[in-house]
């Protein structure tokens, strides 16, 4: 039987690649997302991807679902997450909420889907999380005091819970994505677009297919004496 691996934010852009990637690999895959019902749709028509709703920052509603998830497809062995949102403005613009909701989805959102899935990792000897930073998590963004804080968050996380299913045969890695082309990206004005583009050495913006290809390794059973680390892709933008 094939492993079982949720991804959340899965429908769309990187998720959706990793998704993809997966099920290449030979993954039972669970897409995960919290609110677009038609892109959800299309990518279970499109991919054969089975998805999921609940929203990752609910620690309830997290539980509730993983727990669905493992009674009709058996334990989860791998978790990518993926899931994230931008709520940007400057600080003195930022509300309490933008703040809030941030870090509940994005940070919090690592925390809960761990906390469903990390014990019976352990108690069975083998697992794999995947949590997807960002290079503004590592070098921060003008902007993004919230996003940059979460992704942040991550890196800390991974470190840390790394540590604790080491012996257990769980690794625990992040990815930074550097500036990647989809709808979230393409969002920027191009004026913006520009200047990012042109301070990335490889002189482009990356492809989804190339973090999934990473993240595709990480959740390997040859990527079994990696946890703990971070893989930066990034076109070289910047070097941590």
């Amino acid at each position: 039987m094939s492993r079982v691996a949720i991804v959340t934010g899965g429908t769309r852009g990187i998720g959706r690649a990793i998704c993809e990637q997966l099920k290449a690999d030979g993954f039972t895959i669970i897409a995960n997302y919290a609110g677009n019902d038609d892109a959800a749709q299309h990518c279970e028509e499109t991919t054969g991807v089975r998805c999921y709703k609940w929203d990752v920052g609910d620690h309830q509603a997290t539980l509730a679902g993983c727990a669905k998830v493992a009674e009709e497809f058996g334990p989860v062995d791998v978790v990518v997450n993926n899931a994230g949102i931008t709520r940007d403005g400057t600080l003195h613009k930022m509300t309490y909420d933008d703040w809030h909701d941030v870090m509940r989805i994005n940070l919090g959102g690592c925390f809960n889907m761990s906390k469903a899935c990390f014990p019976g990792m352990r108690e069975r000897g083998w697992g794999r999380i995947v949590n997807i930073g960002s290079i503004n998590g590592q070098a921060g963004q003008y902007g993004q005091v919230n996003y940059a804080a979460a992704k942040s968050g991550i890196h800390g996380f991974t470190k840390a819970l790394a540590q604790e299913g080491a012996k257990s045969g769980v690794t625990v890695n992040a990815i930074a994505p550097g500036y990647i082309d989809t709808d979230m990206v393409a969002a920027v004005p191009d004026n913006v677009l520009e200047k990012i583009v042109a301070k990335i050495p490889v002189g482009r913006l990356g492809q989804a297919n190339e973090i999934a290809r990473g993240v595709s390794f990480l959740c390997s059973e040859e990527a079994g004496f990696v946890t703990g680390s971070t893989m930066s892709i990034n076109g070289g933008q910047h070097m941590y």
